[in-house]
């Protein structure tokens, strides 16, 4: 299937099942049993994976990323929207619309 989604603030997001993620000094790694690949998350990238485990509105993600990291709201906006894509594109999270 071909990934096509377009992703907005107002949607929900939330780990896939299936992978094992392991913390390696810090950086979350994390092995696609479906698809049969390694990712390295790094530092932030865990930080997200952690905060997705449960679905959240992708709108509370980046509010809790600007509350936690020193970052211009703008510039986490489109960091967390591209990694989120990039996730989807491998099948690693689910996206609902909101209710």
């Amino acid at each position: 299937m071909t990934y096509t989604q377009v992703l907005s603030k107002e949607q929900t997001v939330a780990q896939q099942p299936g992978n094992v993620v392991s913390n390696m000094d810090g950086e979350i790694v994390m092995l696609s049993i479906e698809n049969g690949k390694y990712y390295n998350l790094g530092d932030i990238g865990g930080a997200i994976w952690g905060k997705i485990e449960k679905p959240v509105a992708i709108s509370t993600l980046i509010h809790e990323l600007i509350s936690e990291y020193e970052v211009d709201a703008s510039e986490c906006e489109q960091q967390v929207m591209s990694f989120l894509d990039q996730l989807g594109k491998e099948n690693l999270i689910a996206i609902t619309d909101a209710q």
